[in-house]
């Protein structure tokens, strides 16, 4: 596995408050996360801005500190929570920046700044409890390009709509039918498996099987991003997505250049619909990696003949892992909506890139703070459950370790996870949340746990 471990341990949480209360005095415009829904303009000198920007700079930084309770343990492993772990906490300082390159093109740089950890080096539970953790930490913040992309948008007719501007987005005004190209290194969950109420660590939910499908084993690097493309068709009340990316050259391992040859195929078909005047939609998502990937029986069998724990490296060879993802979401009233995820991969070989999960049902409710005058406050509560393959379940029982899990042994039962947050706005360019999670069976191991998760997510954009 691709981590870099802990060198000191020093906080760099003053790093975080400098950054964070520098960005409470910033510039007077709003920016959002390139996957965050579109905000609607709430000063008159924004709506009387020009509809097709030219240029923009946008910034964002978050952190987040997280505590666990202590738990039983009566044996642990090289993946596993430890049971009196300490405060962690992750940093990143992002900024945006875009250019109209020509007629309906945009290309966006980010640069960020990164530091901290997760628990155990990003280790120990399969639905990972801080969406702003990477499987590399460091406490001395580094500099990094998540992305450098480029998006074509080509009119098809229809009615012009307002697109308002954001991080990663230009301000204009494009069709209702269009298709969107878009190349370059970004993340693949920018583009798919988007959710309106769970999908962004930085103002929703945290964990990592709520945000996104918990078994959508999706191309990227150690933090999350890749090079590739992907293509969008918009066409009435339906919008029809493909894309092509690279894996890492190893399972979890870094990109360190483009290559092809290990890659991940991904195609969904979007359905938009009202219920009762509410919005509401509905995704069916396909994908497959295509690359060298160990068995799960494979290494047992070489376990067993060699008296050894199984490795699934020891037994790569060419080959595919295809799995799907459903998403859901309904807007239930002004200020209330729900959402749900099923994802399902075939669970005979290793994870690649994202987490040790096979199956994972998450559902949950996010609620805006209009009923107490809060606007921009919010609410969210979510469950999911994640479950490993039997192929996964005698690996892990075997002694095996996996991408974010192993203890070494396995009394197995689902990983149950819960999680509740309140999002406050305390400033116009600043909110502070309170996060907290249950995990029963972490990593799947009746025998350790069950676990309380206490968290802080402090964010500022300008």
């Amino acid at each position: 596995m691709t981590q870099l471990k802990k060198t000191a341990e020093k906080s760099a949480l003053p790093f975080a408050l400098a950054i964070c209360a520098a960005l409470f005095c910033a510039l007077p415009a709003r920016a959002d996360d390139l996957t965050s829904a579109p905000k609607p303009q709430e000063q008159a000198a924004e709506q009387a801005a020009p509809s097709n920007e030219e240029w923009a700079v946008h910034g964002q930084a978050t952190n987040i500190a997280q505590k666990h309770s202590v738990f039983t343990s009566p044996y642990s492993g090289a993946n596993s929570l430890n049971p009196h772990g300490r405060v962690e906490e992750t940093t990143d300082l992002t900024l945006f920046s875009g250019v109209r390159a020509w007629r309906g093109a945009e290309f966006w740089l980010n640069t960020e700044i990164d530091q901290g950890f997760g628990f155990d080096d990003t280790l120990g539970m399969a639905g990972f409890p801080n969406g702003g953790a990477y499987k590399v930490g460091e406490n001395t913040p580094y500099v990094r390009i998540p992305r450098a992309f480029i998006r074509q948008v080509i009119p098809l007719g229809g009615a012009e709509q307002k697109v308002e501007a954001a991080a990663n987005q230009l301000g204009s005004t494009q069709t209702a039918d269009n298709v969107t190209l878009t190349v370059g290194k970004f993340a693949v969950v920018d583009i798919f498996d988007t959710n309106s109420y769970a999908h962004d660590p930085r103002a929703d939910f945290m964990n990592w099987s709520i945000i996104d499908g918990g078994a959508f084993d999706y191309a990227a690097d150690s933090w999350g991003y890749t090079f590739g493309a992907a293509a969008e068709w918009t066409q009435g009340w339906w919008t029809l997505r493909a894309g092509f990316f690279q894996l890492s050259t190893i399972p979890n391992g870094k990109v360190a250049g483009i290559d092809f040859s290990e890659n991940s195929a991904i195609v969904e078909a979007e359905g938009r619909y009202q219920w009762q005047d509410h919005p509401g939609k509905i995704k069916l998502l396909a994908f497959e990696n295509h690359g060298s990937m160990g068995s799960y029986a494979d290494a047992v069998r070489l376990g067993v003949q060699t008296a050894s724990a199984p490795d699934t490296a020891l037994v790569r060879q060419v080959g595919t892992r295809p799995g799907m993802v459903v998403n859901w979401e309904q807007e239930l009233s002004a200020d209330l909506g729900a959402f749900a995820r099923y994802s399902v991969n075939r669970g005979d070989k290793e994870t690649y890139e994202f987490t040790d999960i096979n199956h994972s049902l998450s559902a949950g409710v996010l609620l805006k703070g209009d009923r107490w005058g809060r606007h921009d406050d919010a609410v969210g509560v979510a469950v999911v459950s994640n479950r490993l393959s039997g192929a996964a379940q005698a690996y892990f029982g075997a002694g095996g370790m996996g991408v974010t899990v192993g203890d070494g042994r396995l009394n197995y039962a689902s990983e149950q996870i819960l999680e509740a947050f309140y999002s406050m706005r305390v400033q116009a360019h600043l909110a502070v949340a309170l996060d907290y999670q249950y995990a029963g069976n972490p990593a799947y191991n009746q025998d350790r746990g069950p676990v309380s998760i206490f968290g802080v997510r402090l964010h500022a954009d300008f």
